[in-house]
């Protein structure tokens, strides 16, 4: 997976939220708030491909979760499905 070129995220009165610039992206009418987690992650990707396990695996790290506990990693595993399924039902992903 791949985020898409011209979503980027801006800080507006203390929120992270997406916004899309380029023509490409001028039919783009959603709104997507993100907290530090998902920014965090949105920032880590830019430019790159990813897999859900590395999210998660940003996710441990940025955390200092210990990658030896099963039940944290099943946690940042969980955590980093559902933030790929909201950016790929908003469309600012490519798989």
């Amino acid at each position: 997976m791949r985020a898409k070129k011209g979503f980027n995220i801006r800080k507006v009165c203390g929120q992270n939220i997406i916004v899309a610039e380029g023509k490409e992206n001028m039919d783009f009418s959603n709104i997507i708030s993100m907290n530090e987690s998902s920014a965090l992650l949105w920032n880590e990707i830019q430019g790159k491909d990813f897999t859900v396990e590395e999210l998660a695996q940003i996710l441990m790290d940025n955390y200092q979760i210990d990658d030896n506990t099963p039940l944290p990693r099943e946690q940042a595993m969980h955590d980093a499905g559902a933030v790929v399924l909201q950016w790929r039902e908003s469309g600012i992903i490519d798989e």
